[in-house]
């Protein structure tokens, strides 16, 4: 993997990455190995992409691809220097596959999962994915990340992001300590905590990825536009711990966030 020229995310980026939850990497991957995934994709919908009748439901959610050109998706040099930028060297996990991909077709119906909400990062074993948990040193999780596979605009359902939310759940998280909250408790309240935040879209061209705190707070929406839209939304695993305590002080912005929120900087 060859060495980038210059950085892949700017020192404006990184500090949005702080305070907004987010950054936007426009060519993250070639448009060229987006198309390569996105047949294998229609050919496992069981649908035509050719033909509209064909879809006839509002969401089809796919699971863990592996093939070369996901593998190719994740792995460019841009988003692994990236990465090493938000969580720091040596300590997240090179990814294999590229998780769920939710594809959603244009549908008058209601996708039944376009609630605000966070990812969960442990407690999988539990049946109930609403007893899934979270807590404020992130266990297990050290990005969330939007790969988009088609070319997304405002009317293909792009996702929902609160700007600015993942510092109202890490304050909601501390108390919690290493133990953390469930979905079910995140979510008592609708997420009420973040819903005076403004609200982006994550809109882009194919090969787009958006790299997000994994605390962002974050929703799926009804498709209306007319092609259909092919996203993972996989996570950036960790290698080691995230950390606010950190003798050396060399936080990456992922901890400087969290840091930042409870009023530790």
């Amino acid at each position: 993997m060859s060495p980038l020229s210059s950085p892949a995310l700017s020192s404006a980026q990184l500090e949005q990455f702080i305070t907004e939850g987010f950054v936007r990497l426009d060519n993250a991957f070639p448009r060229a190995v987006a198309d390569e995934a996105r047949a294998i994709l229609w050919a496992d919908t069981g649908c035509d992409p050719d033909n509209p009748s064909t879809w006839t439901r509002p969401v089809i959610r796919l699971n863990q691809y592996a093939h070369p050109p996901f593998r190719a998706a994740a792995n460019t040099p841009v988003l692994h220097q990236a990465f090493d930028q938000l969580v720091g060297p040596g300590r997240w996990q090179k990814r294999g596959t590229l998780g769920t991909f939710p594809v959603r077709f244009p549908s008058a119906e209601d996708p039944g999962d376009a609630g605000w909400h966070v990812d969960a990062s442990f407690g999988y074993e539990h049946p109930d994915f609403m007893q899934w948990r979270v807590n404020v040193s992130s266990t297990g999780r050290a990005l969330l990340m939007l790969f988009l596979f088609s070319d997304v605009g405002e009317d293909d359902a792009p996702t929902r992001i609160r700007v600015g939310s993942h510092l109202d759940i890490a304050r909601q998280l501390a108390p919690a300590g290493d133990a953390g909250m469930t979905l079910g408790e995140l979510a008592a309240d609708d997420f009420a905590g973040s819903a005076h935040r403004p609200v982006a879209l994550a809109t882009g061209d194919a090969g787009t990825v958006y790299l997000c705190h994994p605390f962002l707070v974050h929703a799926a929406q009804p498709h209306r536009g007319r092609n259909p839209r092919f996203m993972a939304q996989p996570p950036l695993l960790p290698a080691q711990p995230l950390s606010r305590q950190r003798p050396e002080g060399d936080f990456s912005p992922v901890e400087l966030a969290i840091r930042q929120a409870l009023q530790m900087t």
